[in-house]
């Protein structure tokens, strides 16, 4: 059987989005034969188990012109006899004068090699993120005169400006997005605001252990035991992480608690001299980006996970971190913020704790009180993994996507036009 729907990823396969791999495996248990496209190369230095389990074969499309510049002119020398690639052209054209970059070409010229190796069984195309991935996806299904749709998270929302995403919304079949607050927004800026579907992600529970955490215990009375904290994700600006370790410092010395960071990024070695100038790398673990089963090992030793995420000054932020998810799914209890889509799986004092973005004296204040207090823990913990696995299980949005993905297949148009 010939692959019918394609998906477009910035890269694959990325320790960071545990999301996208589940959610690819469960579309093909559903028997949606599919084919992978990614923009980029992997970087990571491993894979979690579930992408081993994935059978779709992965392109890997040229990450720059440079990189193999006769794959690009060969797609484009093929592709210019056909009305489609004059449209793509046209629209492109519009998008250069808007944005005159490199990046901006180089989305072109991927757009022009997708189309290009495009599988002709292919009905449908599905890219991830609504930035990078939409736009070499659009450029690819107006020269295949072909239907599309978008899954949009967080950055690739917040980060480009109305006129582009209107741009991409009234292009599109269909948007599916992750937060209420992400559905909002994006209905706000579309013709046909029902094209907007929220989405949770979601998490496979299949996949996880059923139990919940050790009852809690540890209360930062002992150094021989100190109360277990931990995080992941990456170490960029949007987590925030600045901001815990400047609550960290604000613990009474007389705490005993140690913090584990689980995650690469850019800003990982101004963290680690932010400790030492904080005088607390002696109780900071830094493990860097771990696959899933490390990380579910991780959860089930701590006490308490803790994510200061906030919205950077660029407009970048977090949608629903699966990784709360996934804490609360171990019998973790979890503190964080209220920004973007967490206030919708977490309920302040009842399955956790949130605290304002950006306030590292808020923040030590509810570290103090949840180290201190096991009980308090305890019962955030049990709510909150009651309420993970009753209200955001993958199975509710898989349906959603499938509903989606078969109206483009069967009842789809192309380029605005019904078939």
């Amino acid at each position: 059987m010939q692959p019918r729907l394609a998906i477009v990823l910035k890269g694959y396969p990325r320790l960071s989005e545990t999301f996208i791999a589940q959610e690819i495996r469960a579309l093909e248990q559903r028997g949606i034969k599919l084919c992978i496209f990614s923009l980029r190369h992997p970087y990571d230095p491993a894979s979690h188990p579930i992408h081993a389990e994935i059978e779709a074969p992965v392109y890997y499309l040229p990450e720059y012109v440079h990189d193999d510049p006769w794959r690009v002119a060969a797609a484009a020398l093929r592709l210019c006899l056909k009305a489609g690639f004059w449209r793509a052209l046209a629209r492109f054209s519009v998008d250069l004068w808007r944005e005159p970059t490199r990046n901006r070409l180089r989305r072109f010229a991927q757009g022009l090699v997708l189309a290009r190796e495009m599988p002709a069984s292919v009905e449908h195309y599905y890219a991830h993120f609504m930035h990078t991935p939409t736009s070499v996806c659009l450029y690819a299904s107006i020269i295949n005169n072909q239907s599309f749709s978008i899954s949009a998270h967080a950055k690739d929302i917040w980060t480009i400006s109305e006129q582009e995403l209107r741009g991409k919304l009234s292009a599109c079949d269909w948007v599916v997005t992750c937060t209420a607050a992400n559905a909002g927004y994006l209905a706000s800026l579309a013709v046909q605001p029902d094209k907007v579907t929220l989405l949770y992600h979601g998490l496979d529970f299949t996949r996880f252990d059923e139990n919940t955490a050790v009852p809690a215990r540890r209360d930062g009375s002992s150094e021989d035991d100190p109360v277990q904290l931990v995080s992941v994700g990456r170490a960029v600006d949007k987590k925030g992480y600045e901001v815990l370790l400047a609550a960290l410092a604000a613990l009474p010395p007389t705490l005993c608690w140690r913090f584990s960071h689980i995650g690469g990024g850019e800003l990982l070695d101004s963290l680690q001299e932010q400790a030492r100038n904080l005088g607390l790398d002696k109780r900071i673990e830094w493990l860097g980006a771990l696959p899933q089963t490390e990380v579910l090992a991780q959860y089930r030793e701590a006490d308490l996970f803790v994510l200061p995420s906030k919205i950077s000054d660029d407009g970048d932020r977090d949608g629903l971190p699966n990784v709360l998810m996934e804490a609360q799914s171990q019998g973790l209890a979890c503190l964080s913020t209220r920004i973007s889509g967490i206030p919708e799986l977490i309920i302040h004092g009842e399955t956790g704790c949130l605290v304002e973005q950006r306030n590292s004296v808020e923040l030590a204040t509810a570290l103090q009180e949840l180290i201190a207090q096991p009980e308090l823990r305890g019962r955030l913990a049990q709510a909150g993994f009651e309420r993970v696995r009753s209200e955001f299980s993958m199975r509710a949005g898989i349906d959603k996507l499938m509903e989606r993905l078969e109206s483009s297949f069967h009842g789809s148009h192309k380029n605005g036009e019904h078939k």
